[in-house]
Order: structure tokens, then C-alpha cells, then sequence
């Protein structure tokens, strides 16, 4: 698999002239969209997400994954703390959603929201979770990618840009 990534990323960038502005300047789907299917095939698939029994999923043994509820310490992120009603957290974190770079909200409920990002170049989905539970005033947090085994911590740094945009807005 990581032979065919690093061929399809090759044939990508070699259909860019180097040093070309618009090859910077590009939106994903006009370097996806040259090679049809290739979006579909780094996406992956949706995996069973959700709140089960008050607990977001664990996180499988791949580094690629962070989550707030009983993780072991390679896995571990601290949940989102917030003062105030959890509505008033919860409409915080949609705004704060909806500036995050190729990221949209694929579910929502009143304790729970998921979103989807997508990286710029190949692709590769990311699914993330945030779970407001009534009975305690935090976000509880998790973050993995579809595909592969290592996302290089992109997971962990995007939820902690959230927490740090979250903060900023006085939450």
C-alpha cells in the first residue's frame, strides 16, 4: 500500500509544474480530480463511531488515534474543560468547527457532534468526535485517522488547536 501512495504522489506532483503558483494556490479536488477514484481510495472507510454506554471508542493499537476516555498513555488527550451551559459549549465548538481547514460536521447531536477532515493533498480522511456529557462540564475528545498506521500526531495537534481556539473564545 505505501508503495501505491508513494507512486500515486509521485504521479500527482509530477502533473504540477514545479514552481508553478498555481500548483500552490490549487484546491484539493483540482490535484484529486486529475487522477479519478484517488480521493475515494485514500478516504477509507466510515467506521462505527458514536457514544456507547457514556464512552466515546477506544483507540485501536495504531498510533494514529488519541481519545480522552480510558486511554493508555500513548493514546491519552485531555478532555476539553469548559465553564458555562454545555449548549453555550456546544454552539462555541460548532463556530470553532467551522473555521478548521477541510473539516466538515457529518453528525450532530444535542451531546454529540462528529466531523470528518480531510488532508489537503492526498486526501486521507480523519474522523473526529466530541461527546458533552450532562453530567460533567468537559468535551470528551477522540481523533483517528481511517487509513494507515501513522498520522505523524496531525490528530492530536488539531484537537489541541481546537482546545487553544476554544480558550481564546473564553470557554
Amino acid at each position: 500500500m505505501a508503495s501505491i501512495i508513494a507512486s500515486l504522489l509521485a504521479i500527482a506532483l509530477w502533473a504540477v509544474p514545479i514552481g508553478s503558483a498555481s500548483a500552490i494556490a490549487a484546491p484539493t479536488s483540482q490535484f484529486l480530480g486529475a487522477i479519478p477514484g484517488l480521493s475515494e481510495l485514500f478516504a477509507g472507510q466510515v467506521p462505527d463511531l458514536g457514544v456507547q454506554e457514556g464512552k466515546l471508542s477506544a483507540c485501536p493499537a495504531t498510533p494514529n488515534c488519541v481519545v480522552s476516555q480510558g486511554a493508555d498513555p500513548d493514546h491519552a488527550i485531555a478532555a476539553i474543560a469548559y465553564t458555562g451551559s454545555r449548549e453555550d459549549a456546544r454552539n462555541l465548538l460548532i463556530k470553532v468547527l467551522g473555521v478548521v481547514p477541510r473539516t466538515e460536521i457529518v453528525a450532530q447531536q444535542e451531546d454529540y457532534i462528529r466531523v470528518k477532515s480531510t488532508s489537503r493533498i492526498m486526501g486521507f480522511v480523519d474522523d473526529t468526535e466530541f461527546y458533552l456529557p450532562e453530567d460533567e462540564p468537559v468535551i470528551h475528545i477522540r481523533a483517528a485517522a481511517r487509513l494507515g498506521e501513522s498520522d505523524l500526531g496531525v490528530n492530536r495537534r488539531r484537537l489541541e488547536q481546537i482546545r487553544f481556539a476554544l480558550q481564546d473564545l473564553g470557554m
